[in-house]
């Protein structure tokens, strides 16, 4: 196991204010600042990577199911937030699934595949809201809402490959990960509240 890993939790609670990627940061515009929207927050990376990191130690379909379900609901939390519709706690939504991400892969959580995609769904459409509230009302909604899907896509890829690389490590790497997800989830909620 790669000896840098233990230092991961530590760094991880280092940087809460890296949490920005929310409605009141700037001006929001075309494909770059969507793609950048969720890679630029912590709390973002954090949750889009684990997802792809649940989806590999769930194995089978999981791997395109779970980001697939992670994408749609959050444009439909996207749709909400463009729309105006109010959602209480979005913050506190987007922390919880750092926090809940971390602890399923930590725990080792063998969900059903339909309750992991449940629980991927919920969390995404708080995701998927913070990042509509931004979503511009112009033509250029469609290039910001197409950048920040495929900056998801990414992080689900680099999630995705993360476990795969572990390979033979990775039932023993993964409650380390899981662990340094879900405190970085408690730290980010810590900061939101």
């Amino acid at each position: 196991m790669n000896r840098a890993l233990p230092l991961l939790p530590a760094l991880l609670l280092l940087v809460p204010g890296a949490a920005l990627a929310h409605p009141g940061h700037g001006e929001a515009v075309g494909f770059a600042h969507g793609f950048a929207h969720p890679v630029a927050g912590l709390d973002h990376v954090l949750a889009m990577v684990a997802v792809g990191l649940l989806a590999v130690l769930r194995g089978g379909a999981a791997r395109w199911v779970l980001p697939g379900a992670f994408l749609g609901m959050m444009a439909a939390g996207a749709g909400l937030g463009a729309a105006g519709v109010a959602l209480p706690f979005a913050e506190t939504g987007i922390g919880l699934s750092v926090v809940a991400f971390g602890l399923a892969i930590l725990l080792g959580l063998r969900l059903p595949l339909p309750g992991l995609v449940a629980l991927v769904g919920v969390f995404a459409v708080f995701h998927g809201y913070a990042h509509g509230t931004e979503m511009p009302e112009t033509a250029s909604g469609l290039a910001y809402g197409l950048g920040f899907l495929a900056g998801t896509a990414l992080l689900h890829a680099a999630g995705l490959g993360l476990g795969l690389l572990l390979a033979g490590e990775r039932r023993r790497a993964a409650p380390a990960l899981g662990a340094a997800v879900a405190l970085s989830g408690l730290t980010l909620l810590a900061g939101a509240l």
